[in-house]
């Protein structure tokens, strides 16, 4: 099994009297993840101005890098250091485009306090193929007639024409086609 890169989102509440320390606090996380084999990236974004909310983002090339970082004594004394102005309340991993086979309760979620974190149930990689192919399939299709009737489309480049297909129709299948078709063949999805 070839291996994937991880996402890993973290919600944190952090103390508003303290937004500075969090701050640097975060920057230094950030500082150390990026020295570990794998690290491919993190982010930070407040809920909102007031708001004691703090998303957090980093990213391994797979499981075993994140697994380093995860448990290195840096990452240990990093955390320990920010136990008083921030509480971590979530936690979800995301590999590949699984996420978009996921049901809002069944993703991997880890509250404080709870003894194990919710099991994210994601079907079998060839069940998920064939939900891309049942969303792409037919829009593509409608999109090469369509543009079939274009004037001179023959004539384009087939590296201009690919561009321009994969341009249009990415968008389409992100955020309309192929959230419908996996809500549409959910139970076919998840069944055993």
């Amino acid at each position: 099994m070839a291996h994937q890169p991880i996402t890993v989102s973290i919600e944190r509440a952090v103390d508003p009297a303290r937004i500075t320390e969090a701050t640097a606090w975060v920057q230094t996380g950030i500082q150390l993840a990026n020295k570990y084999p794998g690290f491919l990236g993190s982010g930070w974004v407040r809920a909102g101005e007031q708001s004691a909310t703090w998303h957090m983002l980093y990213r391994f090339t797979d499981e075993a890098t994140l697994t380093a970082w995860e448990d290195s004594p840096e990452r240990q004394w990093w955390l320990g250091t920010g136990r008083d102005f921030a509480r971590e309340s979530r936690v979800e991993r995301r590999t590949g485009i699984e996420g978009w086979f996921d049901t809002p309760v069944e993703r991997s979620v880890e509250l404080e306090g709870a003894p194990e974190p919710v099991e994210r149930i994601v079907p079998p990689r060839w069940k998920q193929a064939v939900s891309i192919w049942l969303g792409f399939f037919p829009v593509n299709l409608a999109f090469s007639l369509l543009v079939g009737l274009v004037p001179g489309w023959d004539g384009v480049a087939v590296f201009w024409r690919v561009l321009i297909t994969t341009l249009v129709l990415t968008p389409i299948m992100t955020f309309w086609v192929l959230p419908a078709v996996t809500r549409i063949i959910r139970p076919w999805l998840h069944a055993s």
